[in-house]
């Protein structure tokens, strides 16, 4: 039986018990240690999963012999976190967003190259079966060429108390910590983003960040792209993701998918649905596979760079109310037009 690869987690919150719990379920990878800044909270997930637990990050990289890390911590910490792990030759997950700044993730990026170990940035959807039999149709042509891509993230949530409303820790508000999911999923279908235009809805939460946002995307291929993103509305339908070709429609939900072609009309289901706990196990497993190339990382720091340098763009439109070029270029006279 091959040996399990030593794993850390970074941060004992929510994000860091469902790596714990993905570990457990792991064939490839084994939790030996939790690191975070509240001892409590190490020790208590360190109790359920018989693991050591360290108050820092360097008195645990000390301490035990880990191989691999996951950064689930506040995004403010990521670079600095996974740049000290990366920097002692420890292969590293780094939940999403990856940075808050695309310097900062350049650092990132850096550090881990000239260390020669593997960076990724967490991002479970593109883990998912149904997404992935999803993506696999569209590549195959069953719907055609692309037309419209449509992503949807939207359900109440308190967020008051959270630090994902924390714009210090979090870097901004529903845009950056959905979205980052959204904008990963449609550059995984669609290949590089060009134009972003972002619309802020109303505030109900009574939060400094946004609660509720609209971003359009123009993708390289001239393909269209529209996210609902909202901690203040549960939208009714089941699905989060659907695609529209010249020759049919596919959607993936939450409980199951399908796909329609325009020769036949019938839906056809796929997919069982939405797994989280299976979507974290895919990733941890692509993560070792690649550490010992055995496949590709399925997120490149390549991915995990556009991510950040998407977002920091919609940040940008936000604040202009008008289509900005994800690439920083003039804008273009019939988006500027469209803008007004």
């Amino acid at each position: 039986m091959r040996k399990k690869m030593r794993f850390a987690i970074v941060g004992a919150g929510a994000i860091g018990a469902v790596y714990a719990q993905a570990l457990e379920k792991s064939k490839d990878g084994k939790l030996v240690a939790i690191a975070d800044v509240l001892p409590g909270a190490a020790a208590r997930l360190s109790a359920l999963h018989r693991c050591d637990a360290y108050a820092t990050v360097e008195a645990m990289v000390a301490g035990s012999d880990i191989e691999s890390a996951i950064v689930c911590t506040p995004p403010k910490t990521h670079a600095a976190i996974a740049n000290f792990l990366t920097a002692h030759g420890i292969h590293t997950l780094c939940e999403k967003p990856l940075s808050l700044t695309i310097e900062d993730a350049r650092s990132m990026v850096e550090s881990a190259k000239s260390s020669g170990v593997k960076l990724t940035m967490g991002s479970k959807f593109r883990y998912v079966d149904d997404v992935v039999r999803a993506k696999a149709m569209v590549a195959s042509g069953l719907i055609g060429e692309l037309i419209l891509f449509e992503n949807s993230f939207t359900s109440r949530v308190p967020m008051l108390a959270r630090w994902n409303s924390n714009p210090d820790l979090s870097g901004g508000g529903v845009l950056i910590d959905n979205g980052t999911h959204s904008v990963d999923i449609m550059r995984y279908f669609l290949g590089a983003l060009e134009w972003v235009q972002a619309v802020e809805g109303k505030r109900v939460q009574d939060l400094v960040v946004e609660d509720t946002v609209r971003l359009f995307v123009r993708s390289c291929e001239g393909v269209m792209g529209s996210i609902d993103l909202s901690w203040s509305i549960q939208k009714t339908t089941t699905n989060y993701i659907e695609i529209y070709g010249s020759a049919g429609t596919i959607t993936v939900g939450w409980n199951g998918s399908r796909y329609r072609t325009d020769s036949s009309g019938d839906w056809i289901s796929f997919g069982s649905g939405y797994d989280k706990t299976r979507a974290f196990c895919a990733q941890i497993e692509n993560f070792c596979a690649a550490i010992r190339h055995q496949e590709p990382l399925r997120i490149t720091p390549e991915d995990a760079l556009a991510s950040v340098e998407v977002i920091e763009s919609a940040y940008r439109a936000l604040r202009r109310n008008g289509w900005t070029s994800v690439h920083a270029a003039p804008v273009l006279p019939e988006l500027a037009v469209a803008a007004i």
